[in-house]
């Protein structure tokens, strides 16, 4: 049996490929620190149904925890590691940065070392849409120079992709970057704009829309991201690139975009949740926040020719059945 081990695995995206992977047949091992960055119940609520599999097994605990990481490593050999766990969010990293250089450069280094020792079959590590940065050329190809972050949160992130190149360089240890485009979906983040809309306008409050509201962006529904990242994991880098290839040429790594390769106007996506509510929303425009860019688009040409697959749920629908998942949660 095959055995996965997943770091932030209560997370939105961590608990959604936990259990993706147990449906696979796969044994999985996940860790999380269960942190206050938002609401504990909720990461609580996607644990639930995983802890209920006999091949599940949970450890709480930060990443960046010194030697943590190698002592589970150490206890057995995983044969795909995918490590989504990181303190996320443009704008907390505005106000706390420290907790973005912990978790996600030194917490990264602590997988690092452990994968180093005990090398895993794949490592399969996330990274942001946000690393393209001040980029104007769209879509955005993974082959695009990526040098000039907006924010410390993809500052951290762009380190990331270095140091993992760095190891698979060193010690052939077979190595996937994501390049994550807005994910949004059932269970997603309070942090959001999906969530935070939605439950502002169920409360008759005004909705805060930056740079009043002339952003796009590539919003992926969960279940496309998740097969996505499945659908990688038997995609190991190797010597043969195919067309278009991120692929280092001194390492097994390469960078993959998933997205779903069309942008949304904010505005298309807040009336999509419009309609879903059946409520119109009081908007507060406001001017951009800093960090923040105005578009992404994802070119997925790497991906489709890897798995044979892309994202495609189109927003109306994704955002339908996030609401309807929030109004069952909460009740309203």
């Amino acid at each position: 049996m095959r055995h996965a081990f997943v770091t932030g695995a209560a997370g939105f995206i961590g608990a959604a490929c936990c259990a993706r992977l147990l449906e696979a047949g796969w044994r999985v091992t996940g860790l999380d620190a269960m942190t206050d960055y938002y609401d504990v119940t909720l990461k609580e609520a996607r644990l639930a149904p995983l802890r209920a599999h006999d091949r599940f097994d949970f450890v709480q605990d930060y990443v960046e925890t010194p030697g943590r990481l190698r002592g589970m490593f150490a206890g057995g050999r995983f044969d795909l590691v995918i490590h989504l766990a990181a303190q996320a969010g443009v704008r907390y990293s505005l106000e706390n940065p420290r907790a973005y250089l912990d978790s996600n450069v030194t917490g990264t280094f602590e997988l690092l070392e452990a994968a180093r020792e005990f090398p895993p079959g794949h490592l399969l590590l996330a990274s942001t849409s946000s690393v393209y940065g001040a980029n104007d050329k769209m879509p955005y190809a993974e082959t695009d120079r990526a040098d000039h972050q907006m924010s410390f949160y993809a500052a951290t992130k762009k380190a990331t992709e270095a140091m993992a190149h760095a190891y698979a360089h060193l010690h052939g240890l077979p190595t996937t970057m994501f390049r994550f485009f807005t994910v949004y979906g059932p269970w997603g983040r309070p942090d959001m704009a999906p969530f935070k809309f939605t439950r502002a306008i169920l409360e008759g409050r005004p909705i805060d829309v930056y740079n009043h509201g002339r952003m796009r962006r590539d919003f992926t529904y969960i279940d496309d991201l998740v097969e996505g990242i499945l659908a990688l994991a038997d995609a190991v880098p190797g010597a043969a690139p195919v067309a278009g290839d991120s692929l280092s040429p001194v390492a097994p790594f390469r960078v993959v975009n998933i997205g779903n390769a069309s942008p949304v106007e904010l505005g298309d996506f807040i009336a999509a949740i419009e309609a879903a509510l059946g409520r119109k929303a009081e908007r507060n425009l406001m001017e951009m926040q800093p960090g923040d860019v105005p578009a992404t688009w994802a070119d997925t040409a790497l991906l489709q020719a890897l798995t044979g697959k892309v994202p495609g749920t189109p927003v109306t629908e994704g955002v339908a059945r996030f609401v309807a998942w929030y109004r069952e949660y909460y009740g309203v």
